[in-house]
């Protein structure tokens, strides 16, 4: 019955010499796991976790380094710049292919995407254009400097498949050095690497030539590609929730619009990248991290719409007969299986969806579509953490990036009697977790509705998925039998009338009042009330943000829409100072 409902999602594919068992990739993406430059057992671990769960493909390790003028390790990346990482990449792949799932090693050259600040040596790039990221000048690559480059992508690639490993993915996109290559914005050179699309795509031609010369015919080669760098208008034309980025391009300068590439460019590099017989597949990656709000088109958030990407697939596959992978916001089996059967791509792209429950696969397969963990595109836990060097988590489940130790609820040696005292999504968790190892869990939580601040979120603009991780905790605490006390305060008498062998207390926290006693005739709210909706509000509102995050602006965007007058007024640089990059210029 499983496989009637998903035909093409659970069918095999073969990639070049290698066969997958199912069309679900994790794509590369930092972690900041690796130790020293090396993957050590909580990245094999966190990897090994997609194979267990049912994924056909895990591809590994965002921007992996091809040579030292790109560092990684400093920020918890893998890098390949000799001989000595084949050992740590053998143990990788035993990890992952234990569970039936193949595994391709992303490579990459950051370019100008970078600073010297740690590293204390040039950035290399095809001009002398700093990103407007990191806004630093890099060093115009000599002939001899793309000789080495090149060279040195070959090698890495022969050591991922010394290492064991089922193929090599060359980023050629996400602002990476061959796309610094293929852009006239950051490529103003005037020799054979300049000028012409045929001269700006050479480097990456001889990437191509170096990597076949290295690993041979039968060993898979793949590029990750953008499909289109986003600018004026096209977000408004492919996203149905989120209209434009335009007016943040535009900050950028006219300039950058007219040089920017759109997918009609890429088509056309996708194209004749394919014609070379040389690469395997394309994994397509949406937009750029050129210009303020790239990165939020690169790991889209919640305010895009699922499948917001998956057009430049589209456009792709019709110009190439290799597999093209597609991504942006697919998180579930049956949106996956309705891209594969319209044809739209041939494998798809979950990584987001893998991280909030890696076993989607296995419960997909399994019939179990409640059961999985739905990602809500929050970005603060994966992504977002990254821009502070931190390793990636998920808001949503607690395990992780601490596989090693969490991975596996064991049952409880001794069942016991826990009251947990809260409702909202650490009190439901500490219940589920509780449940699934064997106590007697009984639940307390004195308002009317379950769900917590995660429900008061969901009331805001673009973040009404949110609603799903309380659909999804509640649905589990209520399958596993908790005893829910709605409406009933958990006072000392009513906890020691439940002879509990513990207590959990999650009971949540309330806001400090800002102090503001000496502004008269106004009524003082806070953000809860006003998008749970259980206060009026004046016409005139000023929100004073120092929470830092999404509070503050979602209520601005919930009173704006309906004809309020607001300001706010922080006592840091930026409202939402501490919103993720990936996000933030979105919220703007």
């Amino acid at each position: 019955m499983v496989s009637q409902r998903y035909p093409h999602l659970f069918s095999s594919i073969t990639i070049g010499n290698m066969t997958v068992r199912n069309r679900i990739v994790s794509t590369a993406h930092a972690t900041v796991f690796a130790q020293d430059g090396r993957p050590g057992p909580a990245l094999n671990a966190y990897q090994a976790e997609k194979a267990k769960g049912g994924c056909g493909l895990v591809i590994c390790y965002g921007s992996a380094s091809v040579h030292p003028s790109s560092p990684g390790k400093d920020w918890g990346g893998v890098e390949i710049h000799d001989d000595s990482i084949i050992p740590y990449f053998q143990k990788a792949a035993e990890a992952v292919h234990q569970y039936g799932a193949k595994i391709i090693s992303q490579i990459s050259h950051r370019g100008r995407r970078g600073t010297t600040d740690l590293y204390w040596q040039a950035l290399l790039a095809p001009s002398p254009i700093p990103e407007r990221s990191h806004r630093e000048t890099p060093h115009q690559m000599e002939i001899e400097d793309i000789l080495m480059i090149v060279e040195a992508y070959g090698q890495a690639a022969r050591r991922v498949k010394e290492g064991g490993f089922d193929g090599v993915e060359i980023l050629m996109g996400g602002g990476h050095l061959p796309e610094q290559f293929f852009s006239p914005f950051s490529n103003r050179r005037d020799d054979e690497y300049g000028g012409s699309l045929e001269n700006r795509m050479r480097f990456a031609f001889q990437v191509l030539d170096s990597v076949r010369a290295k690993v041979g015919q039968d060993f898979v080669v793949g590029i990750r590609l953008t499909g289109d760098e986003l600018i004026e208008g096209v977000i408004s034309k492919n996203s149905l929730k989120w209209p434009t980025i335009w007016k943040w391009v535009n900050l950028m300068g006219e300039e950058f619009i007219e040089k920017a590439l759109g997918l009609d460019v890429y088509v056309e590099i996708a194209k004749r990248l394919a014609t070379t017989g040389k690469i395997d597949y394309i994994n397509v990656v949406g937009g750029t991290t050129e210009y303020l709000g790239g990165q939020s088109a690169a790991v889209p958030p919640s305010f895009f719409a699922p499948g917001s990407f998956v057009y430049q697939s589209v456009a792709i596959k019709e110009v190439v007969d290799i597999p093209v992978i597609a991504v942006g916001r697919i998180l579930d089996p049956l949106q996956a299986e309705r891209i594969l059967a319209e044809g739209q791509a041939d494998l798809v792209a979950m990584t987001r969806a893998l991280i909030a429950d890696p076993e989607m696969p296995k419960k997909a397969m399994e019939g179990r579509l409640d059961d999985i963990r739905p990602c809500v595109g929050n970005n603060q836990g994966c992504v977002g953490r990254l821009f502070g060097g931190k390793p990636i988590t998920c808001i949503h489940n607690p395990v992780i990036g601490r596989e090693e130790e969490l991975a596996v609820i064991e049952p409880a040696a001794q069942k016991k009697r826990v009251v947990v005292v809260g409702g909202g999504p650490a009190g439901l968790e500490a219940a589920r977790v509780a449940a699934i190892r064997g106590h007697e869990v009984v639940l307390f939580e004195k308002g009317r509705e379950l769900g917590g601040q995660i429900r008061t979120m969901a009331n805001a603009p673009g973040r009404e998925e949110y609603i799903s991780i309380s659909d999804w905790l509640i649905n589990q605490v209520k399958k596993l039998g908790v005893d829910i006390r709605l409406g009933v305060e958990a006072t000392p008498q009513a906890v020691k009338q439940e002879k509990p062998d513990a207590v959990v207390v999650a009971a949540g926290s309330t806001p400090l009042p800002p102090s503001v006693s000496d502004i008269e005739n106004i009524q003082l709210t806070y953000p809860e009330d006003v998008l749970m909706e259980r206060v009026t509000v004046g016409d005139k509102v000023l929100i004073i943000d120092e929470d830092n995050h999404h509070k503050g602006p979602a209520t601005a965007e919930f009173l704006t829409e309906r004809g309020k007058e607001v300001e706010i007024v922080s006592s840091m640089f930026t409202i939402g100072e501490d919103i993720d990059l990936s996000t933030k210029p979105v919220v703007y």
